[in-house]
Order: structure tokens, then C-alpha cells, then sequence
């Protein structure tokens, strides 16, 4: 059982899906999994297991933030032997190549957290999706025929960024997304030689302004949740 999440040895799939939001986490398993049971309400945090087409399947809120993710992800790798981590989170938009609502699969994720910078001795460390998921979510999105873009986003540390330059010279290098969590899971499941891969919707739009609702985020981003699971289970 550990600190932070709690859940008994074999509460917890070997497949996990992880929204930051614990209230996304609950109408995702509700909505996505058959007999779910909730393993775990530690700090408000909500984990659920249950089964999507005879899959077995966990989805675990991970909060906001490369340090929150990071004690979770650590704790579900090395206490829970999950074996593939699939965040499911939203996004904001950098070009206008993206609209609100769109799917956005993330190959790599760029960052300005000094999280990397510490752990390789200030090398600049990129890390990457699995590319058997990368692939199948691809193939997922393109099957129903989502508005989607495969390609880099970009970690931050601050949702509130007063000095949006830094921003748009990564979107001018290809980045079309900020959020605030991939590059740690990234570096995370390089680290314990897991798989790893982010679907993020994009929620708001920091070039044209458009959002959606705390309500909206919360419960109709159910695109990225079918790309995610038909990326676990693409045989199902």
C-alpha cells in the first residue's frame, strides 16, 4: 500500500488511464468501464478499476502539475506494477493549426520545469511517447474521424504565464499545445522502462481565446478517452 494512493495489491490494473482532474477520473469510469470499483479516495485523489471490452483497466486522478503526476506515476510504477500510463488530460491551444475540442497525441514534450535539468545534470533531456501507443492512438483518431494532430506539446510550470514569448517560439518550432504533465510521465516510464503516451483535448485557446467550461472539461471530453483506450487495447 503506498502513501499517496493507498489501493491493496491487485486493486490496481496493469493499464492505467490518468486524468489530472479526480472528478474526469470518476465520469470516465463511469461512463467507459464496465463494473467499476473505486480503490481509492486518499487526499480527494479518485482511482477506479474496472474493465473496458474484457480489459482490465484502472483510471487514477493525478492532480495538476509535473510534481503532482510525478508522485503518482512514481507510486503506480514502483508499488502498483502498472505497466502502461496513458494521460488523458486538456491543453491549450498555441496556433491557430488547432481548435478547441481538437485531439492533440503527443510524440514528445518539451519543458520549462528544471525537473530534467536536475536529474541529467543539466543536460537538455527529450522525452517521448511509446510509439506502439503513439501509433494505435493515431490509427484510433483517424478510424472516427477526430480532429487531431500528432505532434510536440510543451510542459509548463505556470498556467498563469505573465511572458507568453517563450510559448510562442516553441509553437513556432512545431509545438501546438502547452499542459502540464507529459514530460514527466515521459521521463518517468523511460525511467522504469514502462509505456507511456498523453491524449490531451484542447480546452482553451491562448492565441484566439476560445474555452470551454470547468463542467465541460469535467465530463464531455469523451474523444480522447476512446482514442486512449483503443491505444491499450487495439485488438479489442
Amino acid at each position: 500500500m503506498s502513501i499517496h494512493i493507498g489501493a491493496k495489491e491487485g486493486e490496481i490494473a496493469e493499464t492505467i488511464l490518468l486524468p489530472g482532474d479526480p472528478q474526469r477520473a470518476k465520469w470516465a469510469a463511469e461512463t467507459f468501464l464496465e463494473d467499476a470499483v473505486c480503490y481509492t479516495k486518499v487526499r480527494g485523489m479518485l482511482g477506479f478499476t474496472g474493465t473496458y471490452k474484457g480489459n482490465r483497466v484502472s483510471i487514477q486522478g493525478t492532480g495538476m502539475g509535473v510534481p503532482s503526476i510525478s508522485i503518482y506515476v512514481n507510486e503506480l510504477f514502483k508499488d502498483y506494477g502498472v505497466q502502461t500510463a496513458i494521460r488523458v488530460g486538456s491543453a491549450g491551444g498555441l496556433t491557430k493549426a488547432v481548435k478547441v475540442r481538437d485531439i492533440v497525441i503527443a510524440m514528445s514534450a518539451s519543458t520549462d520545469s528544471s525537473t530534467n535539468r536536475r536529474e541529467m545534470n543539466d543536460w537538455d533531456y527529450a522525452p517521448c511517447a511509446n510509439f506502439e501507443l503513439l501509433r494505435d492512438a493515431a490509427a484510433s483518431a483517424v478510424k472516427h474521424n477526430f480532429p487531431h494532430h500528432v505532434c510536440g506539446v510543451v510542459t509548463s510550470d505556470r498556467f498563469y504565464a505573465t511572458d507568453m514569448a517563450p510559448l510562442m517560439r516553441v509553437a513556432e518550432h512545431g509545438h501546438v499545445a502547452v499542459e502540464m504533465e507529459a514530460s514527466a510521465l515521459y521521463t518517468l516510464a523511460a525511467r522504469y522502462g514502462r509505456r507511456a503516451l498523453a491524449v490531451l483535448t484542447i480546452s482553451d485557446h491562448l492565441v484566439t481565446g476560445a474555452d470551454t467550461t470547468s463542467q465541460e472539461r469535467e465530463q464531455t471530453f469523451g474523444d480522447m478517452m476512446t482514442v486512449a483506450l483503443e491505444a491499450a487495447f487495439p485488438n479489442s
